[in-house]
């Protein structure tokens, strides 16, 4: 790829070159934009296609140079993969390894772990998974309770993950443990190979058919003292910077919106559904999608992914994503409740339906991301606990 270092300063001009590139991609049969998480079934297709992007530089954009990366902009990374959303194809093989596992290790890794794991996942040779949710500690990850206790050899793990994306798919995971009794300080992070002994994984069927996540449960599972991520106790640390990840993309989910919505329009037309009613509804959605596009480019402005604007832009984009869900019912009708079948003109707008709620709960419930612009950014009095 070139351009990379001009990329800052003129990331407009290389929008061009973005879309003329995905237009003449290849593209591997069997590949469809599956999101942040690919399915079983899109491990192979989303491989080659994340090769394929390695090969002409465009993966790992926002590591360091003499790691494989780019070192590019935020800019840079919300274009690209703002034209990945518009070209229909995923901007990389999956979310955990390459935005979330690759930065940890980069920053808080030994030689050894960088040696062992950074390529690997920057040619797309290696899925890995997220394991920090459990039954009792989603949105409030300082509740967790997987205990990984010392050994003489390393770490015996036991304990329960839940959503973890991609488990049943994945090589490594990203795993945040109990190590001391101390709410924040008492959490330490760890690599865990998801074939390893007393390791096993259930995928979770979810309304739409599809089973991107997964229950795992830890049982003796031994680690060895390398498996440690930085220092014992900083895992709440590491768990923030990740986070902080997941957020940085959020905006590219605007063009898809607006591509859902034109397809909602036509199915209304269609069906001669477009009463004044729904067309007032649909305007006043597709302005806040808008507005949702306008609060992404101030943030990405900023450069800076610990930004209070994340947050919000994490609240206004699974909201979003949730009434543009509630608006096919409102077109489908009746229709809503029949199976249209994979690939009929219906079949995204249920699938809309089906899981636009889930955005709300997933990655941060909206509750807890107005708590946190109450509390740190508006300076309003603690949740009482």
């Amino acid at each position: 790829m070139s351009g990379v270092s001009e990329a800052s300063e003129d990331v407009a001009g290389l929008r061009s070159q973005f879309r003329a590139f995905l237009e003449n991609a290849p593209k591997p049969p069997g590949l469809r934009n599956y999101g942040p998480t690919p399915t079983a079934d899109d491990i192979e297709p989303g491989r080659a296609w994340h090769k394929y992007l390695a090969a002409n530089g465009y993966v790992c954009l926002h590591w360091p140079v003499e790691h494989g990366g780019a070192d590019a902009s935020v800019a840079f990374q919300a274009a690209f993969a703002e034209e990945c959303a518009r070209a229909g194809v995923p901007r990389q093989l999956a979310i955990t390894a390459i935005d979330l596992v690759g930065p940890v290790l980069i920053k808080f890794g030994t030689d050894e772990q960088k040696t062992r794991y950074l390529e690997p996942i920057r040619l797309g040779d290696d899925v890995w998974t997220q394991l920090f949710s459990e039954p009792g500690a989603g949105s409030d990850l300082a509740g967790v309770r997987t205990k990984a206790e010392k050994t003489p050899t390393g770490w015996r793990i036991n304990g329960q993950k839940v959503w973890s994306s991609a488990a049943n798919s994945a090589k490594f995971g990203l795993l945040l443990a109990r190590t001391g009794p101390e709410s924040h300080r008492g959490l330490s992070m760890f690599i865990v190979p998801m074939d390893a002994d007393g390791v096993s994984v259930r995928p979770l069927q979810q309304m739409d058919g599809e089973s991107k996540f997964n229950e795992v449960f830890f049982d003796n599972c031994e680690l060895a003292d390398d498996a440690l991520i930085g220092e014992p106790g900083q895992g709440w640390t590491i768990a923030i910077m990740t986070l902080g990840r997941e957020r940085l993309t959020l905006g590219s989910q605007a063009v898809a919106m607006f591509k859902l919505h034109e397809k909602m329009v036509a199915a209304g037309e269609a069906r001669d559904a477009l009463d004044p009613v729904l067309r007032r509804s649909m305007v006043k959605l597709w302005a806040r999608m808008w507005l949702l596009r306008y609060t992404w480019q101030r943030a990405i402005d900023e450069g800076d992914t610990t930004s209070a604007a994340f947050s919000v832009l994490k609240l206004m984009t699974s909201e979003t994503d949730r009434d543009l869900g509630d608006m096919a019912t409102e077109v489908l009708g009746t229709d809503a409740c029949i199976d249209p079948g994979e690939g009929s003109e219906d079949a995204e707008l249920v699938r809309a339906m089906l899981v636009g709620r889930a955005q709300t709960i997933l990655g941060g419930t909206s509750e807890i991301q107005r708590n946190i612009l109450g509390e740190r950014v508006l300076g309003l009095p603690k949740e009482p606990r």
